[in-house]
């Protein structure tokens, strides 16, 4: 009997661990892995490969690069989008683009097995000894908990979506613990005389807690304020950094909340530094900053020249609470 051969392209070491264990144990399917898109392209080029559980967002080629490439190619592979980018428009893209499903990050067994039965590519039964050829990925701290925030990242952005009626673009977001210094240094990307703004909230639960900082470009406020119709005169404009700032924090410590099962209490968002520059920013706030683990991704804004950028930033002595709460992931 030919086996069924199964491509998981993720680069996420979390994300692949995750999908695998939610796939039926009974499927005789053998197993492949990529860690982004250029490799699972020259994979199915090889050919073999029947089915691609695919990621959207990836380094060196994303998943709609994969999917429009496929096409090109004419290269025949079904494709299942397996995303935390659950935004409706994502959903619709990759469906134009010939996925025949889209299931939302971290993955459902339930749901990776209705979808894998209404595609007619599992029957519910074995009929073999399962093929499974794969061994699951080592999973560290870093990457468990960038996939944690990957995952509640997506789900702000989609939030933001339907308020704002546009298309959100997301980075991979990056990880790190960093010293007030180097929190300077990754805050920095914006040049010297940018004039920016900052919305900081605090949250707290299950011992684990930390400040979220918001960083609006000043030259971007209004074209914001246009997407919201609102007036981006001072005192509107600060509502409205105020009101973004509450959705988009408090999506993504929902997020990470639900995923690792705790609750945060979240303060009042605060304007930290209006019309600042970052060195004011970071030399008034280095105190309470000290080590930190920092999370740092921008959000852009299709067909805008609106990007903002998110932090969160989680006390030193948050890390080994974490690091517990992500154990039963990588394990």
């Amino acid at each position: 009997m030919t086996t069924f051969s199964l491509l998981v392209c993720d680069d996420s070491a979390m994300a692949r661990k995750q999908l695998l264990r939610a796939l039926p144990p009974e499927w005789p399917v053998e197993i492949s892995q990529a860690a982004h898109g250029a490799e699972a392209l020259e994979r199915i080029r090889e050919g073999g490969i029947d089915l691609l559980l695919l990621d959207l967002t990836m380094p060196v080629l994303d998943g709609y690069g994969v999917l429009a490439a496929l096409r090109e190619e004419g290269l025949e592979c079904r494709v299942v989008v397996v995303s935390g980018d659950v935004q409706d428009e994502a959903v619709r893209r990759v469906t134009e683009l010939g996925a025949l499903a889209f299931l939302k990050k971290p993955a459902d067994p339930m749901l990776v097995r209705e979808t894998l039965q209404r595609l007619g590519l599992f029957s519910g039964t074995a009929t073999a000894t399962p093929a499974i050829s794969s061994n699951e990925p080592t999973v560290n701290f870093r990457d468990a908990f960038r996939e944690v925030i990957n995952v509640s990242m997506g789900r702000a952005a989609a939030l933001l979506a339907r308020v704002l009626g546009v298309f959100v673009q997301l980075p991979l977001p990056n990880v790190n613990i960093l010293e007030v210094g180097e929190l300077h240094m990754a805050l920095a990307d914006a040049q010297s005389d940018e004039r920016l703004t900052a919305v900081c909230q605090g949250y707290i639960g299950g011992g684990i807690a930390g400040e979220a900082l918001l960083i609006f470009h000043d030259s971007e406020v209004e074209s914001m304020a246009r997407l919201l119709r609102r007036d981006a005169a001072c005192a509107s404009s600060m509502e409205m950094l105020l009101d973004m700032a509450s959705v988009l924090i408090g999506a993504c410590l929902s997020g990470i909340a639900e995923q690792i099962n705790i609750k945060f209490s979240q303060g009042h968002p605060q304007i930290l530094g209006q019309h600042a520059p970052i060195d004011e920013l970071i030399r008034l706030n280095q105190q309470r900053w000290q080590k930190t683990l920092a999370v740092e991704f921008s959000y852009s804004i299709e067909g805008h020249e609106i990007h903002f950028d998110l932090m969160l930033l989680f006390t030193e002595d948050s890390v080994p609470l974490l690091t517990q709460k992500l154990a039963y992931l990588m394990g």
